[in-house]
């Protein structure tokens, strides 16, 4: 039989038992850096499967699936395992969070249980592949300063060195069965803004005695914006966001104290750290010309995604072949953010898509919403086509 057939009739196989691994991640989500549960569960799995395994980052663990002449090369496949601070909307499906306040509402549990049936699938024929693959299960993927670049520094990419590494994540915008991938630039780069702007507090009804920090901080707010849309080379995306403002005040109340919070992304480094200088510089202008002052600071994060071009264009010939061309998309820029980056600086990479939209099913929302969820008969897709990129990059299919 060809090892197409074998992969697609042993993740049909698996399903089944994949349903039930992810409902109990999603049942039982955890933190960044949290995932202590999440990552006994992978450890036995793959104990039981007869694999030695290796924590790194505190809650990240490996394992190295060889085939013959081990060492010949090495292919990485990542999922990461960490929830978020959400609390999902009680619909009545049966898999809910049983920890109040945190979700799977990204589908880490997805690309964890997709990796686990990988394995299944990779050790089932680990006879008919030569070289090796490495199974990164890593943690924090949601919060700085991203668990890849601690399993990185923790050496995931060596002993053994892996060649190339693929990841994949779920989109809600593709419907299940479908996957998509994008050679070269990708995703962006993330900056974290966290700003408090300070005055003269006072009546509301007396603003000639006050030192305004809200007027101050609406026209910070209002003015950065320029930075993107008339200092930004408009060939380089970018996006300058506000998510978060306090002002402790009333309705005659001007507070002395503003805090802001906002991100920062683009798909340029030198832009970046431009960017970066513009906004504070502008930032403190204005504070200073209206009385006041202000504490900017921006926590930089995650690099941007950048596809390996060679790597992506086989990746995705290699999907065309074991899915169909029709279930096969061209995706476009992604002004998120993903630590996966940080292994895209490293060596080549691949970062797809796998689709896991329903509508018939109600499965539509966008990650990070309370209501997000995934159409399971993706696991399907998802441990196959796992296996099989992993496979044909080791020239075996």
């Amino acid at each position: 039989m060809p090892l197409k057939e074998t992969i697609q009739n042993k993740a049909k196989e698996l399903k089944p038992s994949l349903i039930a691994i992810r409902r109990q991640i999603h049942m039982n989500p955890e933190l960044s850096f949290q995932e202590f549960k999440t990552a006994e569960l992978v450890e036995k799995h793959l104990q039981n499967l007869g694999l030695k395994t290796t924590r790194l980052a505190n809650t990240g663990v490996v394992a190295v699936i060889e085939g013959k002449n081990p060492s010949s090369k090495v292919v990485g496949l990542r999922a990461d395992m960490d929830a978020l601070p959400i609390t999902e909307v009680n619909d009545g499906r049966e898999y809910r969070s049983q920890n109040e306040g945190v979700m799977h509402a990204c589908g880490h549990d997805v690309h964890t249980t997709s990796l686990l049936g990988a394995a299944e699938i990779l050790l089932a024929v680990k006879d008919q592949f030569e070289g090796s693959v490495k199974l990164v299960f890593q943690p924090g993927e949601e919060k700085l300063p991203g668990g890849a670049s601690l399993m990185i520094k923790d050496g995931v990419l060596d002993n053994p060195k892996i060649d190339v590494m693929i990841g994949q994540h779920v989109m809600p915008q593709i419907n299940e069965g479908k996957t998509g991938f994008r050679p070269g630039l990708y995703m962006a780069s993330t900056d974290e803004i966290y700003a408090t702007v300070k005055g003269k507090g006072g009546h509301g009804a007396m603003p000639h005695f006050n030192v305004d920090t809200v007027l101050i901080t609406a026209q910070i707010i209002v003015a950065l914006q320029s930075i993107v849309s008339r200092c930004a080379n408009p060939a380089i995306p970018s996006v300058l966001s506000f998510g978060k403002v306090i002002a402790q005040g009333a309705t005659n109340v001007i507070p002395s104290e503003v805090t802001l919070e906002g991100t920062f992304r683009t798909l340029d480094e030198a832009w970046r750290t431009e960017a970066h200088e513009k906004m504070k510089k502008m930032a403190e202008g204005i504070a200073e010309s209206m009385g006041g002052s202000i504490e900017f600071n921006i926590v930089r994060g995650y690099p941007f995604l950048k596809n390996d071009v060679s790597l992506t264009e086989r990746c995705q010939l290699n999907a065309t072949e074991y899915l169909g061309a029709e279930n096969v998309t061209d995706l476009g820029i992604w002004m998120a953010a993903e630590d996966f980056a940080y292994y895209s600086q490293e060596v080549p990479s691949c970062f797809y898509r796998l689709g896991v939209r329903n509508e018939s099913k109600g499965i539509v929302h966008s990650v990070h919403h309370p209501s997000f969820d995934a159409d399971e008969n993706a696991l399907e897709n998802g441990c196959g086509l796992f296996a099989y990129l992993a496979l044909a990059e080791l020239g075996a299919v």
